[in-house]
């Protein structure tokens, strides 16, 4: 009884831990493709320009070297942090500003309006 126990907190464990990592896994991609785009395009820019130098050096293979290297580094980059994510220990359901991933809304305050005192209702006291 004890081992099936064991066993079962075992898989329990080994499966938030896949399941934080897939997580940031896909926050991570989302996030470089979002907000990582002029970063992105700084790159596209800077592979050209190998492109164009190794061009001399390795005329047949130089574009699908640059373009792998940097899909490579870019990729290595989304799994490197979200192994360090996941083994820190922080999930993404504890981070405040991704209540977007999890179903959250954001409060919405209520809008107040400069004429407001002219058409909102008024509570008058009819004895007054």
């Amino acid at each position: 009884m004890q081992s099936i126990q064991n066993n079962t907190l075992h898989r329990n464990s080994y499966l938030g831990l896949s399941k934080s990592f897939l997580l940031w896994s896909f926050t991570l991609t989302v996030c470089l493709l979002v907000v990582g785009f002029p970063v992105g395009f700084l790159l596209v820019t800077v592979g050209i320009l190998a492109t164009v130098v190794l061009q001399t050096v390795l005329p047949s293979s130089a574009v699908l070297l640059v373009a792998g290297s940097i899909i490579g580094i870019n990729v290595l980059i989304v799994i490197l942090g979200a192994a360090i994510l996941t083994a820190k220990g922080i999930h993404p359901e504890e981070v405040s500003w991704l209540s977007w991933l999890h179903g959250e809304e954001n409060p919405v305050k209520a809008p107040v309006y400069a004429f407001c005192p002219l058409t909102c209702e008024l509570n008058l006291d009819a004895s007054a």
